[in-house]
């Protein structure tokens, strides 16, 4: 079992900048790659992030390339999203996601993700 508390959420002007957290406990030796979705109302959770637990593999989606980053400084169990130059269309719960037993099939689908934080608030205003 894996768990994860997702943090740092927040309203934030358009322009600026929030580090999210991602504190993972249990058996989080036995994670393989951990990420991010978000999910605005109205909306389908969407893929934001991954990066292997041990390194590896890093993506991202479009609409981030460029703004934001994760990160797992000095291989602790805290992953961090840097998130910069925040728009408005990025106002969503943003959720923490952790995969241990990895199909093979694509890290971009919320159904391979095996353990979920409870999410955290992000509100950029225009």
């Amino acid at each position: 079992q894996v768990q994860l508390v997702d943090a740092g959420g927040g309203l934030v002007q358009a322009g600026g900048s929030l580090r999210l957290s991602c504190a993972a406990s249990g058996r989080a030796d036995s994670i393989y790659a951990i990420g991010w979705f978000r999910q605005a109302p109205g909306k389908e959770r969407e893929f934001v992030t991954v990066t292997g637990w041990y390194g590896g593999i890093t993506y991202y989606a479009d609409s981030v390339k460029g703004r934001f980053t994760i990160s797992r400084p000095n291989a602790k169990n805290t992953v961090y999203l840097q998130m910069n130059s925040l728009k408005p269309e990025d106002t969503a719960v943003y959720y923490c996601a952790a995969i241990v037993e990895f199909s093979g099939s694509d890290y971009y689908t919320p159904g391979e993700y095996d353990y979920w934080g409870q999410g955290t608030q992000v509100t950029v205003s225009s």
